[in-house]
């Protein structure tokens, strides 16, 4: 079996999992709410939803947003809500620190740190995050010998405000409501 065909959410491949979330470019078909699998099932409330995901775990992710964090597919679900509303640079840098901390060799940890700088961090990058000055200067500054928490507090700044801002937009959305009709409606056939 290869990577692209291990089965994954919603009985999506990996392949196509990755597509979705690298900027739906990897098979130059871009993607958009008509093809969506979150998307179709949100018009479509009378459609199943994906079948691992339950409404324990729905409920959840209302409950606060490190329990959203913490499920298996809140972070998926949350993703696509911010891509949909075209603010999905933190979550991507958060998530992208979470995997730069489990670098253990030096030179991956100094290449990766340099490359989430250039997206992220510098000064009119392509998704540049919001954070303070000081904290950018920090960065700069432990760049050029990173160690495993060298964007942690630029990581803690971008939680507190997806927290604060998108979080509660996402709990009041259409996506995440239908979603949560869809799924209540599933669990009680």
């Amino acid at each position: 079996m290869n990577k692209f065909t291990v089965v994954g959410l919603n009985g999506m491949t990996v392949f196509q999992i990755a597509v979705f979330f690298k900027c739906h470019d990897l098979t130059n078909r871009k993607m958009n709410r008509r093809n969506c699998w979150i998307c179709k099932m949100c018009r479509d409330e009378s459609k199943r939803s994906p079948s691992n995901l339950t409404l324990e775990e729905m409920l959840q992710w209302a409950q606060s947003f490190e329990k959203l964090m913490a499920t298996k597919y809140g972070p998926v679900v949350y993703s696509a809500y911010l891509k949909m509303e075209h603010s999905d640079e933190n979550i991507k840098f958060w998530m992208a620190c979470e995997n730069y901390k489990k670098i253990a060799s030096r030179r991956s940890r100094i290449s990766k740190a340099k490359k989430l700088y250039k997206i992220y961090i510098q000064p009119q990058s392509p998704r540049e995050i919001n954070i303070d000055s000081s904290t950018r200067e920090n960065i700069c500054r432990n760049i050029q010998e990173p160690t495993q928490t060298c964007f942690e507090e630029a990581q803690r700044i971008v939680y507190m405000h997806m927290e604060r801002d998108s979080y509660p937009r996402f709990l009041k959305s259409e996506m995440y409501q239908k979603l949560l009709k869809t799924i209540q409606s599933s669990s009680n056939s």
